[in-house]
């Protein structure tokens, strides 16, 4: 049984094989060519955590692929009453083909797994968010990219968190600017570390935005203030004072780099108003990706169920 939990779980091959697949699904959606390839499966989708791209892209996407989805909040089973996540996790996977789960805690994804008879999907964790990371990539090759250099300004988060695993089993070089106080968990980063070792991707970490951005061909970032920071939000704003991606922080990038945005984007905050509408059309070319990256996930974990 293979689980999509967390990038580091699995192998540069691995990894490429889910975007290939994405892009081959993706070549026959354009075409109006949907190949049942999850026929008369069901996706169980467990949202603790409210979302837009999420569920029409996990919804959109197994439909797709010939299955249906099923959308379960935590209001509409027993998860938010109180039973425990090991029971929910056996009788939903006794009655469904594969699971997404959107939660705060990665150790309740992880326990879910754990009991779990069927593939579970992370669509987020306040730890990682991994097909939001595969989409970016999947974007960063269909923009003709083959060594990215990355540069990612803001909180360091479970974007960030996802991005140092991507980088290090895929071995380009990441930059990470983070202000004081808000840098990435460390025990996530010693083990990006570990990995990058064997790809010998380089990843560095520092405070300053300008020295991250300098000559990267792919400029990202997210929102300083996440689901459940609400009330941080007043700190958290002038804490990231001077991280915001505007155009003189994307003029010190390579001439035509990649800005991503995984979306919402807050403009006067993490992102201005005229950098966000310049790079536009891939901000929202790499939304559309959460829909055919997914779907690369989900037929590769379904092809994977007896290894």
């Amino acid at each position: 049984m293979r689980h999509f939990l967390s990038l580091k779980d699995f192998t540069k091959t691995e990894l490429l094989e889910m975007i290939d697949l994405a892009q081959k699904i993706k070549a026959q959606t354009k075409k109006r060519q949907f190949v049942p390839y999850m026929e008369h499966q069901t996706l169980g989708m467990i949202f603790e955590k409210s979302s837009t791209r999420t569920r029409v892209s996990f919804e959109t996407g197994i439909y797709q692929l010939g299955g249906v989805g099923l959308f379960l909040s935590s209001n509409d089973i027993q998860l938010g009453r109180g039973e425990p996540m090991k029971d929910t996790a056996r009788v939903i996977s006794r009655m469904v083909d594969m699971v997404m789960i959107r939660t705060f805690e990665q150790s309740k994804l992880e326990e879910f797994a754990d009991y779990s008879k069927v593939p579970v999907i992370n669509g987020l964790t306040d730890s990682y968010h991994p097909v939001q990371i595969m989409t970016d990539y999947l974007t960063i090759l269909e923009s003709g990219i083959d060594k990215p250099v990355v540069a990612y300004v803001g909180d360091g988060n479970n974007i960030t968190h996802s991005w140092l695993m991507l980088s290090a089993i895929l071995g380009f070089e990441l930059r990470v600017a983070t202000p004081n106080n808000y840098q990435c968990d460390p025990k996530i980063v010693q083990e990006a570390l570990q990995l990058a070792k064997k790809t010998n991707a380089t990843i560095s970490f520092g405070s300053d935005p300008k020295e991250a951005v300098k000559g990267a061909n792919v400029v990202t970032t997210d929102t300083w203030v996440s689901m459940g920071q609400e009330d941080e939000k007043e700190e958290r704003i002038k804490a990231f004072k001077g991280y915001i991606v505007d155009e003189a922080l994307m003029g010190l990038a390579e001439d035509n780099a990649l800005f991503l945005h995984c979306l919402p984007a807050y403009r006067g905050y993490e992102v201005s108003e005229e950098t966000f509408e310049k790079h536009a059309d891939t901000i929202f070319a790499e939304a559309e990706n959460r829909l055919h990256a997914q779907k690369g996930i989900m037929v590769w974990l379904d092809q994977h169920r007896a290894n």
